[in-house]
């Protein structure tokens, strides 16, 4: 069936994490599982790659906020502050979920991070809007959102961003899709099963990241990553 999926345009279809009321021991496990599929399938060096290339030559000397937007339990900025703390990194990271118990669940694993926090914060608020930081990340999340409102979110980020963004997203093409469904097999969890394959087909194809950038007039380098991601640079530092 797999082979007959149509992937010529982004799907509209809603995914069941998108339901900000989820809480308790399901969501946690698909925090947990997703967490753990994103490490083995490479997902978050893609991610801490992309920071490390904006952080070239930039001093040290200086303190870094970095903003993960859609932070789940938060797994990528514990790597990141590890990173940071490695590499004599002075970083303030901030988590921002729009789902509370998330970020509850994430603020109770971070407590060896002190560089760490975590807020309940709708994106497109007034809040969201007044938060200072020099760079933005999104891991798997951009895909959730329309075109138009990727747009209006992408224009604010690179407005506030002092750094520059790292957007690591999934590919949308029929072989990621047959190939999950393979994975699926392994995976207990049926929220992770169903999401996963409405993910991939409301993913990106490179010409539509390339028309964003080129809409904006954004100084950006997209580049496609194992396993069927873009890494996506986005450079700012108006510093």
């Amino acid at each position: 069936m797999s082979l007959f999926v149509n992937t010529t345009h982004r799907s509209n279809r809603t995914e069941l994490m998108d339901d900000f009321s989820l809480e308790g021991e399901l969501l946690r496990d698909t925090l947990d599982k997703l967490g753990k599929i994103n490490k083995w399938l490479g997902g978050n060096v893609v991610t801490l790659n992309g920071v490390q290339k904006l952080l070239n030559d930039l001093p040290k000397e200086r303190t870094y906020t970095i903003i993960d937007l859609g932070c789940g339990h938060g797994d990528i900025l514990r790597q990141m502050a590890r990173f940071g703390r490695k590499h004599n990194y002075n970083f303030k990271l901030i988590g921002v979920d729009a789902n509370q118990d998330a970020v509850d669940y994430a603020t109770d694993l971070s407590s060896d991070f002190p560089e760490l926090a975590f807020r309940n914060i709708d994106i497109f608020s007034h809040e969201f809007e007044e938060l200072d930081f020099d760079i933005a990340i999104t891991t798997l999340f951009l895909h959730h959102f329309k075109d138009q409102e990727i747009i209006t979110l992408l224009k604010l980020l690179t407005e506030n961003a002092r750094v520059g963004l790292v957007i690591n997203d999934l590919h949308r093409s029929k072989i990621a899709y047959g190939l999950f469904k393979l994975l699926s097999l392994t995976i207990s969890n049926d929220m992770i099963k169903k999401d996963g394959l409405t993910s991939i087909l409301r993913a990106f194809k490179r010409k539509e990241l390339e028309k964003i950038s080129k809409q904006l007039n954004l100084k950006s380098q997209i580049r496609w990553k194992w396993a069927f991601r873009y890494q996506w640079i986005i450079k700012t530092q108006w510093q």
